[in-house]
């Protein structure tokens, strides 16, 4: 039996290497995007080649995605609702006037850390942690931030920092 996720665990070791990291982020900022891209790339295959995100769930317990206007439309198709009584249920709008859930953990979020509108999933879902996407460089601050979060995106940091040393 695999040992059960911990969120304060997972906090508590990304920050014991936040700095680290953050260097490491640094020294990536002076190559090209390409390169940079290539790596986050390699890296995201390898670590989700052993991954389950069903052992952990902690991006939808602790965190909660922007909706788009799309994203609200096809999730209340989705659960058969019109999208104004969607938004009032479930959304609100943040500081920077997103929409974004109410509440975390997430009330779509089952407790197999299954999602129960998996096939209407927000964009923002669908992609992350955003560690395969092009232009890396650009999210580096979400990256840090997500390494708190997700073990996935921790693991990333960590391959990449292993192989740039190797250089």
């Amino acid at each position: 039996m695999t040992k059960p996720f911990d969120h304060i665990e997972q906090i508590s070791m990304a920050k014991s290497h936040k700095k680290s990291h953050k260097n490491l982020l640094k020294e990536l900022k002076k190559e090209k995007n390409g390169t940079v891209d290539l790596l986050f790339s390699q890296a995201h295959d390898e670590v989700f080649e052993c991954t389950d995100c069903m052992d952990c769930g902690n991006c939808c317990r602790t965190t909660g995605p922007m909706y788009t206007q799309k994203d609200i439309e096809r999730v209340a198709n989705h659960l058969k609702m019109k999208p104004g009584a969607f938004i009032e249920k479930y959304l609100r709008l943040d500081e920077d006037n997103f929409f974004v859930l109410q509440v975390v953990p997430c009330p779509f979020l089952a407790e197999d850390n299954g999602c129960s509108i998996y096939e209407a999933r927000p964009k923002a879902c669908k992609d992350y942690p955003h560690t395969d996407m092009r232009h890396q460089k650009g999210i580096f601050d979400l990256t840090l931030k997500n390494a708190e979060v997700c073990p996935a995106v921790f693991n990333i940091l960590e391959k990449i920092k292993a192989t740039s040393h190797k250089k």
